[in-house]
């Protein structure tokens, strides 16, 4: 790992839902894995948009520091806010993962970066870059509010979001 990137031991969701119980927040959204990683986590960088992904390729660009971007894209599959480039730069830039409230493309490149990234599914069609888009704010999906800082855990199991890092 590049130094300066936080370095997150590895969590199982189950585990971290038995130790922490209630605490721990379960997205009720079935994902997908498309990255070459399938276990992350880490705090959550936020953004919410739709059908526009200036501002996730704005934060992949920049330094994740072992994060993970948590995208509210109001689980529209019109668009992909995600493809191989976005990916190239996470992976890159030392995030964690991304964990997509709407689709991806580029499939085939993203399973080759090892970041995890988690959406509803695919779509070849790009956004527009008209600059929309709010980044740390309050995102709600899944039946879980999810805050600038909280802890992304996530595995095959599903995402579980907790507000410090649980210590198994």
């Amino acid at each position: 790992m590049t130094a300066g990137i936080l370095k997150t031991p590895r969590l199982a969701t189950a585990d971290v839902c038995d130790a922490v119980g209630s605490d721990a927040a379960v997205l009720s959204v079935d994902f997908r894995d498309f990255g070459g990683r399938r276990d992350f986590a880490g705090p959550a960088v936020t953004v919410r948009t739709l059908d526009d992904n200036s501002k996730v390729k704005e934060l992949l660009a920049g330094k994740g520091e072992g994060r993970v971007l948590v995208v509210d894209g109001e689980g529209s599959c019109r668009t992909a806010l995600m493809g191989g480039n976005l990916a190239l730069d996470a992976n890159r830039n030392g995030w964690a993962g991304v964990v997509i409230y709407g689709c991806i493309r580029d499939k085939h490149e993203l399973i080759r970066e090892d970041i995890g990234i988690k959406a509803l599914g695919s779509c070849p069609r790009k956004t527009e870059k008209l600059g929309r888009g709010e980044i740390d704010v309050e995102v709600a999906f899944g039946g879980v509010t999810i805050h600038p800082g909280d802890w992304v855990i996530a595995d095959a199991d599903g995402v579980v979001i907790t507000r410090e890092l649980p210590e198994l």
